[in-house]
């Protein structure tokens, strides 16, 4: 965890094990990282971003709908939520609407990487045989965990949990449903 941590603060790519999934990470504010992990995966569109709360996320939200804290607090499972605009964050992180996608996270590793830095991570999907979505570690390909600075050793053996559902807002605060 030490090493992703110092790769995080550092401008690495790191790869690890969320809430939801495998995903390869960096510090969603770091422009030159994020271009390197769109260049990695080929795939500059569907990166979420895990935050520690809502204090977090007002700070690169602007206009932060009400409905968004019901939303958060009565979900079952992992909830992302897909915002129209955002501030102070890596363009390249943004989809190409300038939409972006947040999910608080409970995790408690994810949460101690997101609060070594104090900033969002990116948590996007890894290119695989398998698809984006790798639910094992032994799904990942050897050679994007070669690429990576950093690794965290965690949850290797473990399938992860379903997916998170997601939610789009609008400008006006109106809510859709992407993935149940």
């Amino acid at each position: 965890m030490e090493k992703a941590i110092e790769a995080l603060r550092n401008g690495g790519i790191i790869l690890y094990p969320t809430d939801t999934t495998w995903a390869l990470g960096c510090d969603a504010t770091n422009l030159e990282t994020c271009q390197r992990l769109v260049q990695l995966t080929e795939n500059s569109e569907g990166m979420i971003l895990l935050a520690d709360g809502f204090p977090m996320v007002q700070k690169y939200i602007p206009d932060f709908p009400e409905v968004c804290y019901d939303l958060v607090d009565f979900a079952t499972r992992p909830l992302s939520l897909i915002y129209p605009k955002a501030k102070d964050l890596a363009a390249n992180v943004l989809g190409s609407d300038a939409s972006v996608g947040i999910r608080i996270t409970a995790d408690t590793n994810c949460l101690k990487l997101i609060r070594s830095i104090r900033k969002p991570v990116v948590a996007t999907g890894i290119p695989s045989g398998q698809g984006w979505l790798c639910r094992k570690f032994a799904d990942i390909p050897e050679d994007i965990i070669e690429q990576v600075d950093a690794l965290v050793e965690l949850r290797q053996n473990e399938k992860m949990k379903p997916l998170s559902q997601i939610i789009k807002i609008g400008i006006g605060g109106e809510v859709k449903v992407m993935r149940k």
